[in-house]
């Protein structure tokens, strides 16, 4: 079975974010010691926007620390590349990415349990945490967008602690799996159809692919990658 150690355990408080000075808490840091683990995140996370960050589908936050490499050789020296929490991710880790993990993955941690519920679809508080005005664009081009977590069992996680699967419910539904379907091949109805029976996926997740087979068309991703809107997928 895999698991890996914990590079960073990270949480963050809301605080303004960038020129439009917007409600964040997506500047995390990473603690010393450990943190209580309850069905809607670590205690002392917040989240600006609950409505579409946070709650029990997106509780726990994890990006591959090895992903940072790759977005220096594409950016360039960038300060927030120089330690975990970059991305306001919870969890850094090396040894695991979207191509391994999968949706309905259980994982133990610490004396907590969580499972994968969805990719993380990025948002234009990514341009305004890099000043780069599409930063967010290119997260959800590259498919190193991170993933969520429920949480099956609260607990104590600490930051030296492990990460390890311990179940697998569709391991064929990796987490580049399901990018590749809403942004790569968009309307592939098979894999749609396929995606949208996913047990343990997120039923947002689950929704937005039966909306797409019911209209046959892309919805348009500019005011999330660019600027907020009043609705949106789970960002």
């Amino acid at each position: 079975m895999t698991s890996v150690q914990l590079e960073a355990l990270l949480i963050g408080r809301v605080r303004p974010l960038g020129s439009r000075g917007a409600p964040s808490g997506i500047r995390k840091m990473a603690v010393a010691g450990p943190v209580a683990l309850r069905t809607t995140g670590f205690d002392g996370d917040e989240q600006g926007d609950p409505v579409r960050h946070g709650g029990p589908e997106k509780a726990v936050h994890h990006y591959p620390l090895e992903h940072y490499a790759a977005w220096q050789e594409d950016l360039g020296p960038q300060r927030l590349l120089g330690r975990p929490g970059a991305f306001g991710e919870n969890l850094s880790t090396y040894g695991i990415t979207e191509r391994h993990v999968a949706i309905g993955d259980v994982f133990e941690i610490g004396t907590a349990r969580i499972e994968v519920s969805q990719g993380r679809q990025p948002c234009w508080k990514l341009n305004e945490r890099f000043g780069l005005p599409d930063m967010a664009k290119r997260v959800q081009g590259t498919g190193r967008t991170g993933w969520y977590y429920r949480v099956l069992q609260t607990g104590m996680v600490g930051p030296s602690d492990r990460l390890t699967l311990v179940h697998r419910h569709s391991p064929d539904w990796t987490v580049e799996r399901v990018w590749r379907v809403f942004y790569i091949d968009t309307l592939n109805r098979g894999e749609l159809t396929r995606l949208s029976e996913v047990e343990r996926l997120a039923n947002g997740w689950r929704e937005h692919a039966l909306r797409r087979l019911r209209s046959g068309a892309v919805e348009d991703w500019t005011s999330r990658l660019v600027r907020e809107r009043p609705k949106a997928l789970d960002g």
